[in-house]
């Protein structure tokens, strides 16, 4: 049988005078109960949907991906697979191809990474004082990040060309002779990170200008009172207050390497894009993957490839934290 509590919080009976003391005490635990579900539990019904959305659309295609590479697959054929077990990863460990493209990967990443987010760190410290035009300037910066990256390669393609390219035309007026960029290794691979470099240095400058406003004004103060130049306090203040958003853009900036495809496939202008040029001098894993899958037909060893690209991201990772880490204990 419910009590008149009970028939109260129900709404079928008014609490009397004699149980108002008791209606106010479990209003007060309701609310209590809810103000902790609110608190507790509102983060994890808004994290849960987003956990089950990667869960469908990305853990199902990277368990599908390898039980392929475990298999002799064609393109055409994506129904009849012929088990194969490792071999496809033995063969892909044999090729040289591979090893070009992992050798391509890594130099171009360095060359675009390292310039890029030098770059990028200069810029958000210019800035982040005070200067006229400070917002056309931020939002220029944003002009390469929102070009697709088709139209800015067609674009660097032009300007690299060996005949009538602009470099090569500014590189004759101070008598040096023409480069081939698109048939030299080197290079190419310095075109192609110039194109990457363009696109996302911007990008890159304004995650760490955002980083830079949020460190307080008294810490430069601070700084300013002991003598400090502004070179010091770039880097004894800026530079460790924004630490974490330059491991992020490091962590990204491998992501990117990593899966590097528009670019360089749109430089090669044609059959040379998919394969890194006639002697694969700037293939990269993801041109090798699409050659392997799209070219090819030999979907069993594109997944194994793409495999290999997850690894490589895992590898840096784990070496990232390592380094962290060690760091930390040395510290």
């Amino acid at each position: 049988m419910a009590t008149s509590t009970t028939k109260a919080l129900a709404g079928e009976e008014p609490p009397g005078p004699s149980r108002a003391g008791d209606g106010k005490e479990t209003s007060r635990r309701r609310g209590a109960w809810l103000h902790r579900l609110d608190v507790k539990g509102a983060p994890y019904a808004f994290v849960a949907p987003f956990f089950v959305v990667f869960a469908a659309f990305s853990f199902y295609p990277l368990v599908y991906t390898s039980w392929i590479s475990l298999h002799d697959v064609e393109l055409a054929t994506l129904d009849i697979m012929e088990w194969v077990a490792f071999d496809n990863y033995v063969e892909l460990w044999g090729d040289s191809r591979f090893w070009n493209a992992l050798q391509n990967t890594i130099t171009i990443g360095i060359i675009s990474t390292v310039p890029q987010l030098l770059m990028a760190l200069g810029i958000a410290h210019l800035l982040n004082y005070r200067m006229r035009a400070s917002l056309f300037f931020r939002v220029a910066s944003l002009v390469p990040y929102a070009t697709s990256v088709g139209a800015a390669a067609l674009v660097f393609t032009m300007i690299f060309e060996r005949d009538f390219g602009m470099i090569n035309w500014g590189l004759g007026l101070v008598g040096v002779d023409p480069v081939n960029w698109e048939a030299d290794k080197w290079p190419a691979q310095v075109a192609i990170s110039t194109i990457v470099i363009w696109r996302w240095t911007g990008y890159n400058a304004l995650l760490y200008l955002a980083a830079m406003q949020a460190i307080p004004a008294d810490r430069y103060e601070a700084a300013s009172l002991d003598g400090a130049s502004r070179w010091q306090q770039f880097r004894h203040v800026t530079v460790p207050g924004i630490r974490s958003t330059i491991v992020f853009t490091i962590v990204l900036s491998t992501i990117g390497a990593t899966q590097l495809f528009g670019e360089p496939l749109i430089f090669g202008q044609g059959p040379n894009g998919v394969t890194g040029g006639a002697n694969n001098q700037y293939q990269t894993l993801g041109l090798l993957l699409y050659e392997e899958g799209w070219k090819n037909y030999q979907m069993g060893r594109s997944a194994t490839v793409a495999w290999a690209m997850f690894m490589l991201l895992v590898l840096a990772f784990v070496a990232q934290r390592l380094i962290k880490r060690l760091r930390s204990r040395t510290s």
